[in-house]
């Protein structure tokens, strides 16, 4: 991938942008003959071209084959996920791909992998006051091109133990949980995707009030993010794994099984739509 020499001083983001319009305008093409060459709205492209918003994935790969750009529109899109992520979490997203298997558990919000649009966008307005729309939008888009780890030819086995704290508390558009919690059972669909919950009634466990994402390789490691509040700790010595996987094990163990866990989220979501 080569930059023209005034672009290192830009984000990843502005690159973007900036080297979409300079290939669209070299082919002699307006937004819209773009965008109905590729399928996609022209308004889209406009707010990628101005750094506005970051492309999904499929958006960066259609510019990709279309200016016959050797990956530079895949590459510059990860590089500007990567800002936007945690330094702390950085390592472990990164190998989010390269995961044979998934495990996580979340005491309060559901897991970002298996987060609606709007789910999401709701939890970076309460998390970051003071951000700006646009900045915000990026976030978002970044958390949801992570998900496209599950459409790969080699999806990751996903685990997730979610307390049920996190289906009690709403989101302000009610909407936006009902379809949330539909999201789920949709998600628990796919042979490679199990979700359980845990319980009130089951009281105090050893993971309250924090989240715990296992990454086991292909190389047979595992790394681990621990997570609280807005900080956290990338995990790969084998002594604190072991503390932690056992911690996994025991809240898994306190889980309700697949059925009922799904039983509840049904519950949840019939009072949701009814508040609705």
């Amino acid at each position: 991938m080569e930059l023209q020499e005034n672009e290192d001083r830009s984000t990843p983001r502005t690159m973007l942008g900036r080297r979409l319009r300079r290939l669209r305008e070299s082919a002699g093409l307006s937004l819209r003959a773009l965008a109905e060459r590729i399928g996609y709205p022209h308004t889209y492209i406009g707010r990628v071209e101005r750094g506005e918003q970051l492309p999904s994935v499929a958006l960066a790969e259609a510019l990709d084959v279309h200016f016959d750009a050797d990956e530079l529109f895949v590459e510059l899109l990860a590089m500007a996920q990567d800002t936007l992520i945690a330094d702390y979490s950085r390592e472990v997203v990164a190998q989010e791909r390269k995961a044979l298997r998934i495990q996580v558990f979340t005491s309060s919000l559901i897991p970002g992998l298996l987060q609606t649009e709007d789910y999401a966008r709701e939890l970076f307005l309460a998390g970051m006051p003071g951000k700006t729309p646009d900045q915000i939008s990026a976030h978002v888009t970044a958390r949801m091109n992570r998900q496209c780890l599950f459409e790969a030819d080699d999806p990751p086995y996903y685990w997730a133990i979610i307390d049920e704290a996190a289906l009690k508390r709403p989101t302000v558009n009610k909407k936006f949980m009902t379809a949330q919690l539909d999201r789920l059972l949709r998600a628990a669909d796919s042979s490679l995707i199990t979700v359980q919950i845990l319980p009130f009634r089951q009281a105090l466990h050893p993971m309250l009030g924090g989240s715990l994402t296992l990454l086991t390789l292909k190389d047979g490691g595992t790394v681990a993010l621990v997570e609280s509040f807005d900080s956290g700790e990338a995990v790969d010595a084998p002594k604190k794994l072991v503390e932690l996987v056992q911690r996994f094990d025991v809240a898994r163990s306190m889980a309700l099984p697949e059925p009922e866990s799904l039983d509840l989220i049904r519950d949840y979501l019939e009072e949701y739509t009814d508040e609705g």
